[in-house]
């Protein structure tokens, strides 16, 4: 009989943490939204004690998100569960996820307390986050390098004292799959309340095996996986969710579990906080990598057009790959367009629709072809963004092999138009260098990655610069059919941002994050 496994994704909480991939409010809510498209079960949603900006995001996607349960994150301290409690409180469903470390080289070197300290602390912690709600998670920090009977111990503990979920992390990436799936058929043996609480498993990637021990954790008893999109996280990042919801789907009759994932948005959501962060896949990476599906033996194309099976485990439909043309062209109407949005997923309020549509009519006159990833890439240029303080207004590059490649740029600042002429060493770095001198951000240009949306010369590019001030990075993102545009739109985005984290700061919104201990 197959069961169902559980899929907390932690994108916005462990995988935020990952270096430049931090978002705003806005952003986070963009993510939750399509979390919820592809129906996980449990969203964690960030750590509220970290900042108030973090605390504000966690309340509003508490908020507006309905379906999966919404958890905050919380050390075994009653300051961090009273911001989370307060945190999830509007929720439909929510959850408090509180942790402790319980190796001994935590206990000694971190926290320096004892064993016997330390289940005191969880158990007492356990109870006073059932005051919020009665679905706590309770996590053993570096579990698989704890003793694994005192492990056992502080579990069966924790669920007496009113846990329901009880997480056991590979925290540091250590652990083998034969090690790790003995650990969780220990635990279920040997833990004699373990019925009260679903076993819930955290394995990050360190020496790449953050699936393949999830997928062991899974067939000794697992229920619960926690996992993000893309598998982004601290250090190498965390088991990847796309990898084990199409594992379990591929493999089901091997392990007799399913999910509850709609596997059709896995692309789109891939797509998504790539475009937010700024951080895209490798090409040969799993499921959502951009030669996932590609065949280029003539072994494998020949076997590939006689029979898919021979060469392909899985659909690319089935991911949601599939290339769909649009029958929408330049003179398509407004109603046709909105349709074409929602079927896309993106429930847009009216002037968005405007800005989207509008934007639309003069791709169209510039493309032949339009693709549902042409559609993707203009909401997230138009769409998804922040209301701006810098807007482009005119752009006109001169660049050539016997000139100095010159830009002029009119742009809006704060609603005062300045129009400024600059140089570079090429038609782009002469755009952006201009662009500065009317900002006068003092920002650092750190990186600049470029590709096409689509194929064929007409393609729309994709631009994604990430810049860097007092420590901080600020990722852009543009597109356009004219490399320049696209490249000028993603640096003036991620000004916008720095922009907007400055004048937050000042209003006390965003302080310093700090870590989970």
């Amino acid at each position: 009989m197959s069961r169902t496994i559980r899929i907390f994704d932690t994108t916005l909480r462990d995988g935020e943490q990952s270096p430049g991939c931090s978002m705003n409010i806005e952003e986070k809510l963009t993510v939750a939204r399509q979390l919820a498209r592809m129906k996980v079960d449990i969203i964690e949603a960030g750590f509220p004690i970290a900042s108030d900006g973090d605390f504000q995001a966690v309340r509003a996607i508490a908020e507006e998100i309905k379906g999966p349960v919404i958890c905050g994150l919380a050390r075994a301290k009653e300051i961090d569960i009273d911001r989370a409690g307060e945190a999830i409180k509007p929720a439909e469903r929510g959850r408090i996820h509180t942790f402790i470390a319980t190796s001994d080289i935590h206990l000694r070197h971190k926290l320096r307390i004892s064993r016997e300290e330390v289940l005191e602390q969880a158990v007492k912690m356990v109870k006073y986050a059932r005051r919020y709600t009665d679905d706590v998670e309770f996590s053993a920090e570096d579990a698989f390098r704890s003793d694994h009977d005192f492990l056992c111990k502080i579990v069966e503990a924790v669920i007496d004292a009113g846990a329901t979920t009880v997480n056991i992390p590979d925290t540091v990436g250590y652990a083998i799959p034969s090690e790790f799936g003995a650990l969780i058929a220990k635990i279920r043996n040997e833990v004699p309340n373990i019925d009260k609480a679903i076993i819930s498993v955290h394995c990050h990637n360190d020496l790449g095996l953050a699936v393949s021990n999830s997928l062991a954790a899974i067939q000794n008893g697992a229920g619960q996986v926690e996992c993000t999109v893309n598998g982004i996280g601290e250090r190498a990042g965390n088991a990847a969710m796309e990898e084990i919801v199409m594992a379990l789907k591929t493999r089901r009759n091997l392990f007799e579990a399913e999910t509850g994932i709609v596997s059709e948005e896995i692309m789109r959501s891939s797509r998504l906080l790539s475009t937010i962060t700024g951080v895209m896949v490798q090409p040969n990476k799993a499921i959502v990598g951009a030669n996932a599906f590609a065949h280029e033996s003539g072994i494998h194309q020949d076997g590939v057009l006689k029979e898919k099976s021979t060469y392909e485990i899985m659909t690319p439909d089935s991911v949601g790959l599939g290339q769909v043309r649009l029958v929408l062209g330049k003179h398509s109407g407004r109603h046709a367009f909105k349709a074409r949005l929602l079927e896309l997923g993106h429930e847009l309020s009216e002037e968005e629709i405007n800005r989207a549509f509008a934007r639309f009519k003069h791709l169209a006159d510039q493309k032949k072809d339009i693709f549902d990833e042409d559609i993707e890439a203009l909401v997230a240029d138009e769409v998804h963004r922040l209301e701006d303080t810098i807007v482009l207004k005119y752009l006109n590059v001169e660049s050539g092999t016997s000139i100095i490649p010159t830009a002029t740029i009119e742009m809006e600042v704060d609603g005062q138009l300045t129009r400024e002429t600059g140089t570079g060493d090429g038609p782009v770095d002469a755009a952006l260098k201009t662009i500065e001198k009317v900002v006068g951000s003092g920002s650092r240009l750190t990186s600049y990655v470029v590709q096409a949306i689509t194929g064929g010369t007409e393609a729309q590019g994709e631009v994604t610069v990430r810049i860097e001030d007092e420590g901080r990075t600020f990722i852009g993102h543009g597109a356009d059919t004219d490399i320049i545009v696209a490249s000028a739109k993603a640096y003036i985005n991620a000004l916008n941002k720095q922009v907007y984290w400055k004048r937050n700061r000042t209003a006390g919104v965003d302080r310093p994050r700090r870590e989970p201990a």
